[in-house]
């Protein structure tokens, strides 16, 4: 058997393996190490499981996940979100379906001084949900808004996904950190225009009551979310400046996150301990993926495939955009079934040689790629998304509710997408001005 068929062979069982429920992270690591042994040798597939995890998890760069996700349960954890809300909610009263917009740019906020898709969503599903479901919105809006603006994590900088992206392809972190703000903001806008005009057409879905105006309290609003400002720009502000590395910032933000949260006088065992938790919790599941990854990296490049697959794209067609839509749809697909994470590292190995034969600005198809996941994060049935906010909810709203809500953001997030891949200046903008 040719190592082109032994390949091949891999993948196919790779899929079968997670089609059966197998962790992703294990059935890369079962497949590479079979693959390679029958390729090469057992004594240079124990060498590579040996010596790689090590490698890989000494990399300087892989600090910034752990750090990141710290700062980010920190934020979550001890209520920074709740003035975000409250501030946004006063602002939009008389728009309608004020408070999911509300919900939206709390999200947004939320996600620059976070950098993570599950702190965000289970945040905000504790303090908007419950705000929208007793003002009489409908179950499928309150929670769908939340599900889909918590994705806004992956894109709004800081971004866990841009970190393990650019540590993968060999990326600026920096660079892509800030081609995904005006994506990110562009985002949330489809999302507050599309619950705006929804709303308008059918106010069952968002009740108008008596707007009370009261700005009595709209000082003590704005002052609540000054730990967002000082996040963003205490992490960005510091990368973009040129004092630190993307790496060093997210000790810096972890940092700030725990100095806010003790200023703020909310920093109790209780909140810390389960920070440290779920940091430890996430920290572990993305590295595991991540040594199962690059395992499946040297297998792939071993057996000839991403060469194949790169010379059965490019039959089809050369053009840039072609090939774009083509790995966007297989993207979307392969989103349903696996996780964001898993999903990048599984495919990049796959198809970075397709883009470097069209010669696609890495930068530019790094931002299609977390926008393609965060559609990812609430399909089903994977959607995590999904999951952690029925659990966050404790089931006061049902599922098929939830999903139903998330399609209307969906259908945005294509829209927003097709308008990423039309104009990549929507991306590269912000770059270009920091390399020049």
């Amino acid at each position: 058997m040719s190592n082109l068929a032994i390949g091949l062979t891999g993948i196919a069982v790779l899929f079968g393996l997670l089609a059966v429920r197998m962790s992703i992270g294990v059935a890369l690591m079962a497949v590479s190490f079979v693959g390679i042994w029958i390729m090469l040798n057992l004594t240079a597939a124990f060498g590579i499981v040996s010596a790689l995890p090590f490698n890989l998890i000494g990399d300087w760069s892989l600090t910034a996940i752990p750090m990141f996700l710290f700062m980010g349960f920190v934020a979550a954890n001890t209520g920074m979100t709740a003035g975000a809300f409250e501030l946004l909610r006063l602002v939009l009263a008389k728009v309608p379906g004020g408070l999911a917009s509300a919900a939206v740019g709390a999200c947004g906020m939320f996600a620059a001084a976070s950098g993570s898709s599950i702190a965000t969503t289970a945040a905000m599903s504790r303090i908007a949900v419950p705000e929208m479901l007793k003002a009489g919105y409908h179950p499928t809006l309150a929670t769908g808004v939340v599900a889909a603006s918590g994705t806004l994590g992956s894109l709004i900088p800081p971004s866990i996904l841009m970190v393990l992206y650019g540590i993968f392809t060999e990326q600026s972190i920096g660079q892509l950190f800030i081609a995904g703000f005006i994506p990110g903001v562009l985002s949330a806008a489809i999302y507050m225009m599309m619950i705006t005009v929804r709303c308008s057409r059918n106010p069952d879905l968002a009740p108008r009551r008596e707007i009370v105006e009261d700005h009595s309290n709209l000082t003590e609003l704005i002052l609540s979310v000054w730990p967002f400002p000082v996040l963003v720009i205490g992490v960005l502000g510091g990368i973009f400046g040129g004092f630190f590395t993307p790496t060093e910032a997210g000790s810096v933000g972890a940092a700030l996150a725990l100095l806010i949260a003790f200023i703020r006088r909310q920093a109790t065992l209780d909140a810390l301990w389960q920070a440290i938790r779920q940091t430890v919790v996430a920290t572990s599941s993305i590295f595991f993926l991540t040594i199962g990854a690059v395992m499946f990296t040297r297998f792939m490049g071993l057996s000839g495939v991403p060469q194949f697959m790169s010379d059965g794209m490019l039959a089809i067609s050369d053009n840039k955009i072609v090939v774009i839509v083509m790995i966007a749809a297989l993207y979307v697909v392969l989103g349903m079934f696996i996780d964001s994470i898993g999903l990048m590292l599984l495919t990049l190995p796959v198809i970075l040689p397709v883009l470097e034969a069209t010669d696609v600005n890495l930068i530019w198809f790094g931002i299609i790629t977390v926008k393609l996941l965060e559609i990812g994060l609430v399909t089903p049935p994977v959607g995590l998304n999904l999951y952690v906010l029925h659990s966050a909810l404790s089931g006061r709203v049902r599922l098929g509710d939830i999903i139903a809500g998330a399609t209307w953001f969906i259908a945005m997030d294509l829209v927003t997408l097709a308008l990423l891949i039309a104009f990549p200046a929507i991306s590269l903008f912000l770059p270009s001005l920091m390399a020049g």
